[in-house]
């Protein structure tokens, strides 16, 4: 029952197996750093947003918004950790430089 034969066919359907599985890992990679991607834009379009509404309920220079630009800083830090990029929800695109302290938050 152990032939040569039948090792070679358990060894080919695990050499199958195997490249099965990993051309499937990659290929299902992509999509989840694509959600991944997408949540962390989310994040930073929601604290933009909060800054807003703080902005123009408080002030620019209030407390509230100075706490909420705080909180936008620490979700672009987040991201740039994560991805080395970082969303900016007013011009709708990517920054792959860490420079958002130049960016107009108000």
């Amino acid at each position: 029952m152990n032939s040569p034969v039948i090792r070679r066919k358990i060894w080919k359907t695990a050499v199958a197996a195997l490249l099965l599985n990993g051309l499937l890992v990659m290929t299902a990679a992509p999509s989840m750093w694509a959600d991944e991607h997408d949540r962390c834009r989310h994040r930073i379009e929601k604290a933009e947003a909060k800054l807003d509404h703080a902005v123009a309920k408080h002030g620019e220079h209030s407390r509230q918004a100075e706490e909420k630009r705080r909180d936008l800083r620490a979700e672009r830090e987040r991201c740039w950790n994560e991805y080395h990029g970082w969303w900016d929800g007013h011009t709708h695109q990517w920054h792959s430089d860490r420079d958002w302290d130049h960016d107009s938050d108000h």
